[in-house]
């Protein structure tokens, strides 16, 4: 499996099980040069359950991402977006 693909997998993976909303949240995945970036767009609802206490969750999801993106010699970036639209 591509490196790219295994990093976004997982995300969609963990982040569906941390939420109440999973049918509107994505995944998305863009590549800058040398840089895969993934963008996590919830239901504003669900920003404060993968954000964590402190952030903490969505520290250990990207170092997790990263952890697994540097074993297949990739550079990722994880950022969070609410969908304020709702």
């Amino acid at each position: 499996m591509e490196a790219g693909l295994a990093v976004h997998e997982f995300l969609e993976y963990v982040v569906v099980q941390l939420i109440n909303h999973p049918d509107e949240a994505s995944v998305l995945h863009e590549i800058s040069g040398d840089r895969h970036l993934y963008k996590i767009r919830l239901h504003p609802d669900d920003a404060g359950r993968v954000i964590g206490k402190g952030g903490k969750t969505i520290g250990a999801i990207r170092s997790l991402a990263i952890a697994s993106a540097q074993l297949n010699g990739i550079r990722v970036d994880v950022e969070l977006e609410e969908d304020d639209d709702r």
